[in-house]
């Protein structure tokens, strides 16, 4: 089951900041607390609706999160601990990123009801 599913945004139109990283060989020190501060930012900023995160065992990461405004998207981008960490995702922990931001215009989505699911809450494997 997702997390947060799609149906607790509101109705589009909002905006979505669509980050891609893949990470270096390198130590990831301090990888894991810094994001989750931000994380913990993130979710305090004016105008935040949600986020959605993949992570590839390539080190490849992939974060959309959801605002209600791009000048939301904005504020974040200049947030001073934010500023800090991408200068750390530069210096240490990215091989590469790119950030995408986006419109969202339409949004729809399914959700199986809880009493669908085989007993233990699993969907079955495929």
């Amino acid at each position: 089951m997702p997390a947060e599913p799609a149906a607790a945004r509101p109705q589009p139109p909002y905006y979505a900041a669509i980050l891609s990283t893949w990470r270096t060989d390198e130590d990831p020190d301090g990888y894991a607390d810094m994001g989750a501060r931000m994380v913990q930012l993130a979710e305090a900023q004016p105008g935040y609706l949600g986020r959605d995160s993949l992570e590839g065992p390539d080190g490849h990461e992939l974060s959309v999160v959801y605002y209600d405004t791009e000048e939301a998207i904005r504020r974040w981008a200049e947030h001073a601990e934010h500023l800090v960490a991408q200068r750390l995702g530069r210096e240490r922990w990215y091989e590469a990123y790119e950030v995408r931001i986006a419109r969202v215009e339409r949004a729809y989505h399914f959700q199986r009801k809880q009493e669908d699911l085989p007993e233990g809450g699993d969907l079955p494997a495929a």
